[in-house]
């Protein structure tokens, strides 16, 4: 049976993702086979395996950074948000219904324990370590007797467990301590240590503090990464988002070269620089769609909420989203609806893609994800759409505007198109296309047409680079989190960890909390009546 770890984070957004996939580049290039495993991942941006399942796209990702192909063994659980109190379970790669939160964690969550230790079990069969990303933080408390994604699979598979705190935020070392402290002693002796991340300044001033936090828990720090900036990779969004200007800008984290993150915008290889503006419709999907025009010299990606924005725009995207209809209310209220005709109207061009290539269409007929019966679209495109209940999920490769093409599908809008262009699976009329085939612009000699059609149309001496390969951009930053790892972490430590389990002996660390299953009320260690609160629990 092979060694693993698990990188467990004190917030959401800690890291976990970026610090898993560095671990995996790291270990693939010292020779060792590696996978990423995730037991539950909650996001909106998913992407399809060779063998057409559903996986997060962060673990994809993370495939990638070790150097191997996708599975669903290594996502089996992947929850799709279709508004704050219910998500799409997919498992094993498949939709298998929708569900509230009260409801999966009020019984079915635990009741997938078994699916995902197996899971993790053929994985460890396979590699000579497995690198598990927990979701959250292990701490909260009032989801531990159902949990199967933190300390729930650490202790079902006898993993030591790295803690990553984002110190950029603020309260780094109160957050390690409360995290171990409000861990059951059995969870707690699985915590061998931390890992620090986006650490700015002169890290000598940093290590009073660690030989505090070692003398206060008994356990070590093994790195100390420092900010670094556009690291831009596939990650998953549980429910952030949202259409909110604030949020957007806060939380947009697209692009492979920083482009939106940062603003950091590469110079045009041709005279004029092209401008982007994306749609953030609500529970919008696989937003990484637009890092392959970010990643181009001379394009400048921005998020959008208003229909003043529109105004400057070379091309207009509207992406995909887990609420087709939503989304074309939402654009209606906004204005960007309207706006969109202008543009249409114009010449002017604008890509949708899955929903929103349904949302540019004429009529969608919806009794399955949103049931609101038949709904008149933005009608820019001659397209009628009917929800089906099984979820297309492919990889189709096709051809347009004189190039190859590869991408995947995720939808369970069906589209009839009766006239235009064809355009991948779906059509073009004038200067407004629209796809279900999320990654195409992923392929380079395709994207590159594209933008030339886009400049045309706009009237802008825009000229794409020859040589921009989205690919080896990909790799480039996947090495990037392989080096921070190799020059800032105590390898080979974390080696002696991912092959031998946590030290033995670690102390317990008051107060600690319930073991799983036991109700507060019962517990011998904690006094207090918690019956009041048991429904907030």
């Amino acid at each position: 049976m092979s060694g693993g770890l698990l990188v467990a984070g004190t917030t959401s957004d800690a890291g976990k993702s970026v610090v898993t996939a560095g671990i995996c580049r790291w270990l693939v290039r010292r020779g060792v086979k590696v996978a990423p495993f995730k037991a539950q991942n909650m996001s909106l941006n998913s992407f399809v395996t060779r063998e057409g399942a559903e996986i997060g796209r962060a673990q994809a990702m993370q495939a990638q950074a070790a150097r191997v192909e996708p599975s669903a063994l290594m996502n089996p659980v992947l929850l799709k948000p279709g508004g704050d109190r219910s998500s799409q379970v997919v498992l094993m790669g498949k939709p298998v219904g929708e569900m509230s939160a009260r409801g999966y964690h009020g019984g079915r969550q635990e009741a997938l324990l078994g699916t995902v230790v197996d899971c993790l079990e053929q994985l460890r069969g396979t590699y000579d370590a497995v690198i598990c990303e927990g979701a959250g933080s292990p701490a909260e408390i009032n989801l531990r007797r159902t949990d199967i994604v933190n300390m729930g699979i650490a202790r079902a598979a006898r993993f030591p467990v790295l803690v990553v705190g984002d110190i950029d935020r603020g309260g780094v070392f109160a957050s390690f301590f409360g995290t171990t402290a409000l861990l059951s002693p059995e969870d707690q002796s699985l915590v061998a240590g931390y890992l620090v991340n986006k650490f700015r300044g002169d890290v000598s001033l940093l290590e009073p503090g660690l030989d505090m936090l070692l003398g206060l828990t008994g356990r070590r720090t093994y790195g100390v990464l420092p900010y670094t900036h556009g690291l831009g990779i596939d990650e998953e969004d549980g429910m952030g988002v949202p259409p909110a200007r604030t949020q957007l800008r806060a939380r947009g984290r697209v692009s492979t070269r920083g482009t939106v993150r940062e603003s950091a915008v590469a110079p045009p290889h041709g005279e004029d620089v092209l401008r982007v503006a994306v749609c953030a419709v609500p529970l919008m999907s696989n937003f990484t769609d637009v890092d392959a025009l970010a990643a181009e010299p001379g394009v400048v990606v921005r998020f959008v909420d208003r229909a003043d924005e529109l105004a400057d725009a070379d091309l207009v995207v509207v992406p995909g989203t887990r609420g087709t209809v939503k989304a074309l209310a939402w654009l209606r209220e906004r204005g960007l609806a309207d706006a969109l005709r202008r543009r249409a109207a114009e010449g002017r061009p604008v890509l949708g893609i899955c929903g929103g290539f349904q949302v540019l269409g004429e009529r969608i007929e919806d009794e399955v994800e949103s049931r609101a019966g038949v709904v008149d679209a933005l009608g820019l495109l001659p397209v009628r759409v009917r929800f089906g209940r099984e979820k297309v999920l492919g990889r189709p490769v096709g051809s347009a505007l004189g190039e190859p093409v590869e991408g995947y599908e995720i939808h369970h809008g069906v589209a009839e198109v009766s006239g235009g262009e064809p355009f991948l699976d779906g059509c073009r009329v004038g200067s407004v296309w629209g796809t279900h085939w999320h990654g195409s612009l992923e392929s380079d000699g395709f994207r590159r047409a594209f933008l030339s059609e886009v400049a045309r149309a706009s009237g802008r001496r825009f000229t794409a680079a020859p040589d921009t390969s989205f690919g080896a951009l990909r790799e480039e930053q996947l090495d990037r989190l392989g080096d921070l790892i190799e020059e800032h972490a105590d390898t080979d430590a974390l080696w002696r960890l991912i092959e031998g389990g946590a030290p033995a002996g670690l102390p317990f660390i008051a107060p600690g909390a319930p073991e799983a299953g036991l109700s507060p009320r019962t517990d011998p260690r904690i006094g207090t009546d918690f019956s009041a609160n048991e429904e907030a629990l």
